[in-house]
């Protein structure tokens, strides 16, 4: 009989794996609800949203995730134990938004919480999980931000793996962004529990700030190295445990908020490339400038992103008044963000020849992102005045 058990779990197990296959293979990308509208949202806005990025041109450039995050149902349940929509914010209900969202080409997201209630007081999952997974497949949900508040001292493995088992029972392949906030060290465990991982508390807009449990993006973007040293030093932290299919998630983008300055927000754009984070926009991009959008679709900066070797970059050096950050990418080609940290303008430099040992003996061309142009190679110094904290974003392709 134990070995029947044994058997059965395994072949459980098989069928899981399975499910997991061809989710979320480069890191997802799409728009949140969060950063800009946090509870002040309905089916309207979200609609005037969805629109607004196929005119801007995201939804193109590969944004295709709507995720409605806390706040969109009602404040309980149906007399079934069910979760319902708000009926004042989106009167049409989720299946309705749904469908109109996958009619343009968009994948629908939602948000749910393994505690009791989510972190608004709403209701969160809590001893529902196969009922609300059973409601998300239902609603054509393609995408769950689960999050964690009022789960007391309860095991997050478990937790997120009984969401992770409601969601395979159900039926419909969902991705699952576990949003446990990095407390647990879910890189540690989470690869075959769910397709992103919180690896810190909130971002807010602005560098370097802390502000109770949210932090600057600048903040955010140290502890994706530090979490975990490298014995050698010369790794990527916790970027040995992200991939194609599993990622690190340093959270949502505040690009085009208003606590960053152009350039702040452009380096944050770009060092969210070389993590190879999920890109889910969070500001209103139906009133972004010009200069914001063009950051949101380049081309050459998502193709850093998204390239498909899905390795996590990490930081090559650190000095007082610069950073250089360091991807491996697909056909022997490297990503390199030169951040200036300093608060005044400065002319950085980038000498190759100098302990560059990833590289080899190949000489490189080196291709300036955001400026769109061929700036030499690795055989020569490269130079840059660069704004307080803006990046010079670079990409280096062997010459043969």
């Amino acid at each position: 009989m134990r070995k029947l058990l044994v058997l059965c779990l395994g072949l459980v197990s098989s069928v899981f794996a399975q499910k997991f296959e061809g989710l979320a293979l480069t890191p997802p990308m799409g728009w949140n609800t969060w950063n800009t509208f946090a509870s002040n949202i309905d089916e309207f806005m979200v609609k005037e949203t969805a629109e607004a990025m196929i005119k801007n041109g995201m939804r193109d450039a590969g944004y295709v995730y709507i995720v409605l995050d806390d706040t969109w149902s009602a404040m309980t349940r149906d007399a079934q134990g069910n979760l319902v929509a708000h009926p004042e914010k989106f009167p049409s209900g989720m299946k309705a938004l749904g469908d109109w969202l996958h009619a343009r080409g968009f994948k629908f997201g939602i948000y749910g919480c393994a505690g009791r209630k989510t972190c608004g007081g709403y209701p969160g999952s809590w001893g529902h999980e196969y009922q609300d997974a059973l409601k998300f497949a239902e609603w054509g949900v393609d995408y769950l931000k689960y999050d964690w508040c009022t789960a007391g001292d309860a095991n997050p493995k478990d937790a997120y793996t009984r969401m992770r088992d409601a969601l395979y029972t159900a039926g419909r392949p969902i991705v699952f962004s576990i949003c446990e906030w990095g407390g647990s060290k879910p890189w540690e465990w989470a690869k075959d529990v769910g397709h992103l991982w919180r690896t810190t508390g909130d971002i807010m807009d602005c560098y370097d700030c802390k502000q109770r449990w949210e932090q600057g993006w600048k903040v955010i973007l140290d502890l994706q190295y530090s979490q975990v040293q490298p014995a050698d030093g010369q790794g990527n932290g916790i970027g040995q445990y992200a991939g194609p299919g599993h990622w690190n998630d340093p959270d949502m983008l505040e690009v085009g908020n208003e606590g960053l300055t152009f350039a702040e927000s452009r380096a944050h754009f770009s060092m969210w490339g070389i993590l190879a984070a999920p890109l889910m926009a969070g500001n209103d991009v139906r009133s972004m400038s010009p200069e914001i959008t063009a950051v949101l679709t380049d081309k050459e900066a998502l193709a850093i992103n998204q390239d498909k070797l899905g390795k996590q970059g990490w930081r090559f050096r650190a000095e007082p008044e610069r950073e250089i950050w360091v991807r491996e990418l697909s056909d022997g080609e490297w990503a390199v963000a030169l951040l200036n940290t300093d608060d005044d303008a400065a002319e950085l430099t980038i000498d190759f020849s100098h302990g560059w040992w990833f590289l080899g003996a190949k000489e490189c061309a080196v291709r300036d992102v955001w400026d769109k142009q061929d700036v030499g190679t690795t055989k020569q110094i490269f130079k840059k005045s660069l704004a307080p904290h803006d990046v010079a974003y670079l990409r280096l392709k062997p010459l043969k």
